[in-house]
């Protein structure tokens, strides 16, 4: 009976480990063919920002952004639902308003924005590194 319960036991470990291995590995190959197709998909020296939904139900929808370096902006857009941004890594970016009004906002990993709803504006980021964004918008 004990000889079975340790089977057992280091088989449910073994499994927990090969699964976190297996999601781990998927989730790095998904990433990168993500990667691969966004840079096909921009025109020839051109960077664009990437923007993925995650998540969604009826009452919110979650975003993964990426802003990769020397963006120029997102262009003007208009975010119809309220958001809370949750910037994951460290780094600057400008917002300007559609009066042309800019602000230059710094962030470190784990900062956290609030936006209402119908907030209109254009996003760059100046730096040298990609900045992620996980945006979460409310239904």
């Amino acid at each position: 009976m004990a000889g079975s319960k340790l089977t057992f036991v280091a088989g449910a470990v073994a499994g927990s480990v090969l699964t976190a291995l297996a999601l781990t590995a998927g989730t790095a190959a998904l990433r990168a063919g993500e990667a691969q197709g966004a840079a096909k998909a921009a025109p020839k020296g051109a960077i664009k920002y990437s923007t993925q939904i995650v998540f969604e139900n009826e009452r919110v929808r979650v975003k993964d952004v990426t802003f990769p370096p020397g963006v120029p902006d997102t262009g003007m857009h208009t975010h119809d639902l309220a958001h809370v941004g949750v910037i994951l890594t460290e780094g600057q970016l400008v917002f300007t308003e559609k009066d042309g009004k800019k602000e230059s906002a710094s962030f470190s990993s784990g900062s956290v924005g609030f936006r209402g709803p119908n907030a209109t504006h254009m996003v760059a980021n100046p730096g040298t590194k990609p900045m992620r964004v996980i945006e979460v918008e409310l239904k």
